[in-house]
């Protein structure tokens, strides 16, 4: 039983892992989108990018909801805390939410549609912004008491790392935006996100220097973490790696590949996650709750993996089948706005 008791904990801070990567990686793209349909310099131009995501998005934004549900149902406690505690960041991101699905649906029936565009981009930034803050203030700590209650203020996520992380989370999905746009677009409107996305890349890449730089000085936990062996050469080949990917991702953008792009964007989130699983594990609110601490009983736990074993196979044919079956280009001949 004792077993059980660490090891149900670790699978569903996996499980969680995958779900929040899945979330980040498909709907990343979608609010880069969106973010970048304002830098569209025609309206035909901007119902191609509307175009490239209108069958696709409903599907990318289930991995949030299940992860929300999973927090909720492994995590009793870390939910109750992280709602407590990220009350604005989450309200920003679920308004964010609303507003772009609501410009989304409006924009496809108006015969004007700069509001709805203006509406759409605003709503896509509002959700990028929003869960930067709430994951930079996750990063930083939530002040707890000996319980795991919430005792800090309204405004405590609000701070300079938190404002770096959501900065730096907006340009990785402008990047992964852009990169998206270069495979699924052609002719002038693909080389001018050729040009976003190296621009994007530079931009994260500085960003995350500066979070990389700045993490150790402010969080002892995280220094403590980052120094000690073995983990200490895995962290020094993760910015090495991340480097290298850089690279890559501009050579290839140079060379006028259209695919590899938006691979190596996925590397770079995928390294990312594990950079930051590693620094995190084994704490759900770092350094203060441990995953041990906040766990549901072993057998919610059992009951629960049996059922999400069950979806994960479901959601993950259903998003293939999606991206099967609406493959290729995005062009004018396929915008009827």
């Amino acid at each position: 039983m004792e077993t059980l008791d660490y090891l149900l904990p670790q699978i569903w801070f996996g499980i969680l892992a995958l779900f929040l990567f899945l979330y980040v990686m498909l709907d990343g793209f979608d609010l880069g989108v969106g973010i970048l349909s304002l830098t569209s310099s025609t309206e035909e131009r901007r119902g191609i990018l509307m175009t490239s995501l209108s069958n696709i998005w409903d599907a990318n934004e289930t991995w949030l909801v299940l992860m929300g549900g999973s927090l909720f149902g492994a995590f009793p406690l870390a939910y109750a805390t992280i709602l407590s505690a990220l009350y604005i960041p989450i309200f920003i991101m679920v308004f964010g939410f609303i507003f772009r699905g609501v410009a989304f649906e409006f924009r496809e029936q108006a015969k004007r549609k700069f509001l709805w565009n203006l509406c759409f981009a605003t709503g896509s930034f509002l959700a990028a912004l929003g869960q930067g803050f709430a994951l930079g203030a996750v990063l930083a700590g939530i002040k707890v008491d000996q319980k795991g209650h919430f005792i800090g203020t309204t405004w405590d996520w609000l701070n300079i790392p938190s404002v770096l992380v959501a900065l730096t989370l907006i340009q990785g999905y402008v990047l992964i935006g852009s990169t998206y746009l270069v495979w699924k677009t052609e002719g002038e409107l693909q080389e001018t996100h050729r040009k976003t996305a190296k621009l994007a890349a530079i931009t994260t890449l500085i960003g995350a220097i500066l979070i990389t730089g700045v993490t150790p000085f402010i969080y002892e936990t995280a220094r403590i973490r980052l120094l000690s062996k073995p983990l200490v050469y895995i962290f020094a080949l993760i910015p090495l790696i991340g480097i290298f990917l850089i690279w890559q991702l501009l050579k290839s953008l140079n060379q006028k590949a259209e695919k590899t792009p938006f691979i190596i964007t996925i590397l770079l989130f995928l390294l990312t996650f594990i950079g930051l699983a590693l620094i995190v594990f084994p704490y759900i609110i770092p350094s203060k709750i441990t995953i041990y601490q906040a766990a549901a009983d072993p057998s919610s736990l059992v009951i629960m993996i049996i059922f999400i074993g069950a979806l994960i196979p479901i959601m993950l044919f259903y998003n293939l089948y999606s991206y099967i079956v609406f493959r290729g280009k995005v062009t004018g001949d396929n915008y009827h706005g």
